[in-house]
Parts: C-alpha cells; sequence; structure tokens
C-alpha cells in the first residue's frame, strides 16, 4: 500500500468515527461483545439506528461480528480500535 493509499484508509477510518452514536458503540465494545439490544440500551440510540451504525462500522472494519444462537454479537474488530478511542478521550481530557 502506497502512503496516498494509506493517507485516504486512515481518512476513511476517521470518517467512520466522525459520529458520537459510532463512538458510543464502540466504547461500549471496549470491554467485550455486545448484541445490538445491549448496545442500544448502553447509548440511547433505537436499535434500528444501532444497527445501520454497526453495518458501517463492520464496512471500514472497525467491528466484526458472530451469530449467537437466534442474535448477532459485535465485537471490536482489534485491540488498536479500543486504543484510537481510549487516546482520543485522554486528548480531549487533557485539552
Amino acid at each position: 500500500m502506497t502512503q496516498d493509499q494509506e493517507l485516504e484508509a486512515a481518512a476513511d477510518l476517521f470518517k467512520a468515527l466522525a459520529n458520537p452514536v459510532r463512538l458510543g458503540i464502540l466504547n461500549a465494545l471496549i470491554p467485550g461483545p455486545l448484541c445490538v439490544h445491549q448496545l442500544a440500551a448502553i447509548t440511547g440510540a433505537s436499535q434500528p439506528l444501532v444497527s445501520q451504525h454497526l453495518r458501517h462500522l463492520r464496512q471500514v472494519r472497525l467491528v466484526t461480528s458472530a451469530r449467537r444462537g437466534r442474535e448477532t454479537e459485535y465485537r471490536l474488530a482489534d485491540e488498536h480500535v479500543g486504543h484510537v478511542l481510549s487516546d482520543a478521550i485522554d486528548h480531549i481530557k487533557e485539552s
């Protein structure tokens, strides 16, 4: 991947993070996997809205999903996602 491609991919990542509901979803997933109804309860967003944001977060590979019986569990794609969010929050607290 060229540097230009890497920068474009980073821009796409930050675009995906530029939504408070998505950030709330990612923050809720830091401790571990959750289902849509749990994420809706934590974020205060409706289940359809949470599902829509999860679809986008999956497309940009920030979350993954796995079926667990009748429900789908979502988790952070890797530990870097949690670090990016935690670092952003730490930066804001220090400002």
